[in-house]
């Protein structure tokens, strides 16, 4: 999969890049003998041609993917040639999903091709012109009167029901992320959900079991996933981000964007501090220009109001999600927005949840920790956890959620072991019924079988 120059042969060892509207992050790493993530290598890069999760124009991307890719080649010593990518943008939305499949018999034991071919039915669901399906992520399951089972893996019933998070992309989007990749000669190996991503970084599984919101706040969009009792309920991508603050302070005082960036970095605060009410903030002129000042209050005031903004977007997309009187975790915030000063404590006061900054230091050993470690590289992190978890095959059932099946990799899965088990069982049971209906068993056994070719 990759050319290691280091002996690392025997390592499984993924790729993967994040693009942003504010940088471009390509990482390389690997799981140790210590059950945690080892980070090889990373490179980050200011973003060029995206804006929201959308690809703008192709050969800045380009150029910006190249310069993060090189930095992380350099630094870890792999030659990557397969990469995971994180996407998101105002393009992506998420709808729920029904699917019903009879059992061939009542004593038929369900399994792994069972649920995979449930889960193939949801490709159906009629999509808009220009979508796709992106993510099938398995929710809760009911056999026969049985409801919010979660694995019914070896359980027997006439009837099999699942209820699943479908995430949609538009097609064009997807193929403007995948072109970039493609261009740099790089195979994309599967899309990630970058919410989805973030929250495997920064979430325990206990903040899952009790309810939690990940609001991970980034420069186009903040991206949001819900949990609740070990399962996704509810994602959202919010065309809100750290940029809008930016530019809201650049139009406020009619300075550069740059100039803006840097008073949000170096002197914002989502809460303002009276002790600082009288503190005036000088900014260079332009050439022959006198300097301009503006009082940090002013300042606050700018940033408090996109921030108030945003929360209420985030709250508005809890309480879509159903869920908004169980998140007995509150929310975990990541994201660059997430360096803000006292935004955790506006979060707070104005959703009465409890917040914390989700930091990926829980999962890491390596000597990149103290670099990596921060909440605007949570989604990157995450995209490693994801690959390598895909990588080993693990069964996503387990966890209750499915960020492998891209519809490019769903369309080629048929459950064909399972339709000939199916069958088998079918013609016993017909064999095994009372000799009146032995003189249908061949009408029967035929019917059967037709009803498998539709399937």
């Amino acid at each position: 999969m990759y050319q290691i120059k280091q002996n690392m042969e025997n390592s499984s060892i993924i790729a993967a890049i994040d693009i942003g509207t504010t940088k471009i992050v390509a990482i390389a790493g690997r799981k140790n003998s210590e059950n945690t993530f080892e980070i090889l290598g990373f490179g980050t890069v200011p973003s060029k041609g995206i804006k929201r999760g959308a690809v703008l124009n192709i050969e800045e991307a380009i150029e910006s993917i190249k310069a993060a890719v090189d930095t992380a080649v350099n630094a870890s010593g792999i030659k990557m040639s397969e990469v995971y990518v994180g996407i998101a943008g105002q393009h992506i939305r998420s709808t729920k999903s029904r699917t019903t499949y009879a059992l061939p018999s009542i004593d038929h034991e369900i399994g792994h091709a069972d649920l995979e071919f449930l889960k193939n039915k949801v490709l159906e669901l009629g999509l808009d012109p220009g979508e796709e399906i992106l993510h099938v992520i398995p929710q809760t399951f009911i056999v026969d009167n049985e409801i919010g089972i979660k694995n019914p893996v070896g359980m027997s019933g006439r009837q099999l029901e699942g209820n699943y998070h479908v995430v949609v992309a538009q097609i064009a989007s997807v193929s403007n992320i995948k072109k970039c990749v493609n261009r740099m000669g790089l195979k994309v190996n599967g899309l990630v959900l970058e919410p989805l991503a973030s929250s495997a970084a920064v979430l325990t599984g206990d903040e899952k079991e009790i309810g939690v919101a990940l609001v991970d706040i980034g420069g186009g969009t903040t991206d949001v996933a819900i949990f609740h009792d070990g399962v996704l309920m509810h994602t959202a991508v919010i065309p809100l981000g750290g940029n809008v603050i930016t530019s809201d302070i650049k139009q406020a005082f009619n300075i550069l964007e740059r100039q803006a960036e840097e008073l949000k970095k170096q002197y914002g605060s989502a809460i303002f501090d009276k002790s600082q009410e009288e503190i005036i903030i000088s900014i260079p002129g332009l050439k022959g220009r006198p300097p301009k000042e503006m009082s940090l209050k002013d300042l606050s005031v700018i940033i408090k109001a996109r921030v108030e903004e945003i929360i209420h977007a985030v709250l508005f997309q809890i309480e879509v999600s159903g869920v908004s009187k169980k998140l007995g975790a509150g929310m975990v915030i990541c994201g660059g927005g997430a360096l803000l000063k006292n935004i955790r404590q506006l979060f707070s006061h104005i959703s009465g949840y409890d917040v914390r900054i989700g930091y990926p230091n829980e999962y890491l050993s390596s000597e990149l920790v103290e670099e990596i470690n921060q909440p605007q590289f949570a989604t990157s992190v995450g995209l490693i956890m994801r690959g390598l978890e895909l990588q080993s095959g693990k069964n996503s059932l387990q966890k209750n959620y499915d960020l492998s099946k891209t519809i490019e990799n769903d369309d080629n899965e048929t459950p064909q072991k399972s339709k000939e088990n199916r069958k088998k069982e079918k013609s016993d049971n017909a064999a095994s019924r009372p000799s009146l209906m032995d003189k249908f068993k061949n009408s029967v056994s035929k019917f059967f079988d037709e009803d498998e070719d539709k399937l």
